[in-house]
């Protein structure tokens, strides 16, 4: 084979496996998400991009404080980002804003605009999760929707990469 068609076929090669390695990253390990809306403020903000990484929940359900990423139960084409607050089998309550999982007050230090909206104690079913954005007076989340099917979890969201300036890990509870 001549050296320039030896030269094409290595570079047809050379892209074919990078879009292969490229889709598995994508489909299994991390994928990127655009933050967009205000519900997750003060701990995200509309613009932001994030990393969510798909591996762990493969092995472990969502645990509460988790930052994950959804499709929208009632339009699966829309992904959704909130925090986890309970999980499968939880009792979840709230009073005057202050939420109560299996009768505990939770501290909530993420959220800096609460709303004093009450919701009945509702047990959340197995295999599923409890959400709310943390600018609950700016959320659609399990109170209106009610809790998220574990299927339609995306991933945890673990990283701010853009812009620059607000790079930053998010941990649980953050």
């Amino acid at each position: 084979m001549s050296s320039p068609n030896r030269a094409f076929w290595e570079t047809v090669q050379s892209i074919i496996i990078a879009l292969v390695l490229a889709f598995l990253i994508r489909t299994f390990l991390v994928e990127s998400f655009i933050v967009q809306g205000r519900s997750m403020e003060v701990t995200l903000f509309d613009g932001e991009r994030l990393f969510v990484e798909k591996l762990s929940y493969r092995w472990h359900e969502p645990q509460r404080g988790d930052i994950v990423v959804f499709r929208y139960p009632l339009d699966p084409s829309r992904d959704f980002i909130k925090r986890v607050i309970a999980v499968g089998g939880d009792y979840v309550e709230i009073r005057m804003g202050q939420i109560y999982v299996n009768g505990q007050a939770i501290q909530e230090p993420y959220v800096a605009n609460r709303d004093l909206q009450s919701y009945p104690k509702t047990r959340v079913p197995p295999g599923s999760i409890f959400v709310l954005g943390d600018n609950r007076r700016n959320s659609e989340d399990s109170r209106v929707f009610g809790a998220v099917d574990l299927r339609y979890v995306k991933g945890r969201a673990f990283l701010v990469y853009w812009p620059i300036s607000k790079i930053q890990f998010l941990t649980q509870g953050r």
